[in-house]
């Protein structure tokens, strides 16, 4: 009876994982919200629309209550302010009316309005404001004479955890969505901008769905800490853009595996050899979220590419960074 018993055990841990499995592949994410009423459009002939949308969304903060109301200090600026769900928020660093180069940051699991000014569990290398602002002051210190803005976009509902939602792409794809929206109304406004994309994480693979529809402006696309791009090779991301890739030995995300089947997984990791893309280098950093902590080789590098000097990114080795052979 004793065997008996153990292969009864056996049996239903084993359903159990077949049922978790099936869950995870054959569930259909959760239906996002529709909050289009939120998304900024451009006013290409009103110069002063800027300033009083950043004055409306301060106002709104302020009414808002904690944690948004001590936020609009120091001239910050913010395209748009949404705390239903999860959240909305875009803010802007530098001045994006008169800008040549725009730099938008696509966070990723996790990143909520409440934690976009500290960071999940407080780790201020992951609040999408802390990052933009070290990114603009490296690429402001890299390229002083550049009209430069770079924006912090959460302009998606991130998957809350590494779960089943982070596995999928539904909430990706909605994220494309409004990602291309806005690099489009980014051309609106400024035509002639050179403008990087640059994904941490699931962001990653919003930028990835993203690639083919954005904007042409969109001259550089940037991964750090990527689980994939929904792809197998660069060349399938359909896009004229330039393609990079960053990731740390010490990165948690290495250990992910990499797959893309019935809606689970997001392809191949950009830094796979073969893939196709141009690999820099992250010396510095040493966790999932460092990517643009000052004093990183992957914030240098970030920074050089925002600012259109190729020549000057570097790769793991310390030498100019070439482009891997696409397979």
């Amino acid at each position: 009876m004793r065997w008996c018993r153990r292969a009864l055990s056996a049996a239903s841990v084993a359903a159990v994982l077949l049922v978790a499995l099936a869950m995870l592949l054959f569930t259909p994410g959760p239906a996002v919200a529709d909050q289009s009423a939120t998304v900024w459009h451009p006013y290409p002939n009103d110069p002063a629309a800027l300033t009083r949308l950043y004055d409306v969304n301060r106002r709104a903060m302020q009414t808002a209550g904690m944690p948004f109301a001590t936020w609009p200090v120091q001239g910050r600026q913010f395209l748009t302010f949404d705390p239903r769900g999860n959240g909305r928020i875009v803010e802007v660093f530098g001045d994006l009316a008169s800008a040549d180069r725009i730099a938008v940051l696509v966070p990723g699991v996790s990143t909520t309005a409440d934690n976009f000014n500290t960071g999940l569990g407080g780790v201020l290398d992951r609040a999408p404001a802390v990052q933009a602002r070290a990114l603009y002051d490296s690429a402001h210190a890299g390229a002083p004479g550049e009209h430069l803005a770079v924006i912090a976009w959460l302009g998606y509902d991130t998957p809350q955890g590494v779960g089943r939602t982070a596995a999928r792409e539904e909430l990706a794809r909605a994220g494309a969505t409004a990602l291309d929206r806005f690099s489009t109304d980014l051309a609106t406004m400024r035509p002639n901008a050179k403008v990087t994309v640059i994904g941490h994480s699931y962001g990653s693979v919003v930028v990835g769905l993203a690639a083919a529809d954005l904007s042409s402006q969109v001259k550089d696309l940037v991964v750090v800490g990527s689980p994939g791009m929904g792809v197998s090779r660069a060349a399938d991301l359909h896009t004229s853009a330039n393609v990079w890739a960053g990731q740390s030995t010490q990165d948690w995300i290495d250990w992910l595996p990499a797959f893309q089947v019935w809606g689970a997984g997001h392809g191949t990791m950009p830094t796979t050899p073969g893939f196709g893309d141009r690999i820099f280098g992250t010396k510095g950093v040493t966790d999932h979220d460092q990517y643009l902590a000052p004093g990183t080789q992957s914030l240098g590098n970030i920074a050089d590419i925002v600012d259109g000097v190729d020549s000057s990114v570097t790769g793991p080795d310390l030498k100019p960074v070439s482009v891997q052979a696409s397979g």
